[in-house]
């Protein structure tokens, strides 16, 4: 049986380990770039397993020789998204490769929300299991909230 001792979301390489501190990503980083990787930052609220494209920030850094430049991006990341799950990706560009080599965040919230798992009973005695993110029933209510408030609103009266 797998057990999640850490009681954290795992993606990525690392993620069993604590937090990694800006001097050891910054040693990751060196390494991406010894092998020619190119490093990318990218972020989300909702880091559910099938969410596979996160949002990314900035552009690739296909040309920086210099760890200095990926970790002056993370922390301008960091400050605009500092509740959000930010990580970092190297991409291997060599011929035939072309695919990421490294993943593994560098970020996380404070709180972070978890998933469900959903059960269905289908016919001839089948059971479906759903992943359900948390954070998606956040962004569903504040979207309602923010409906609600557009329509009091468009219909309060002038004075």
């Amino acid at each position: 049986m797998m057990t999640n001792p850490v009681r954290k979301i795992t993606q990525g390489q690392f993620s069993f380990l604590p937090e990694l501190t800006d001097a050891e990503i910054s040693l990751q980083i060196e390494y991406g770039l010894s092998r020619g990787y190119a490093w990318s930052i990218e972020y989300t609220d909702d880091p559910h397993p099938r969410n596979t494209y996160w949002e990314m920030f900035g552009m690739p850094m296909f040309d920086l020789k210099d760890a200095a430049g990926v970790l002056m991006e993370l922390q301008n990341c960091r400050k605009t998204f500092p509740q959000h799950y930010i990580r970092l990706i190297a991409f291997d560009s060599t011929r035939g490769v072309e695919s990421i080599a490294m993943s593994f965040m560098v970020n996380r919230p404070v709180s972070e929300p978890g998933f469900g798992l959903i059960r269905q009973e289908a016919g001839g005695r089948t059971i479906r299991y759903t992943v359900h993110g948390y954070a998606a029933d956040r962004a569903r209510r504040r979207a309602r909230w923010e409906w609600q408030v557009m329509s009091v609103a468009r219909f309060a009266p002038c004075t």
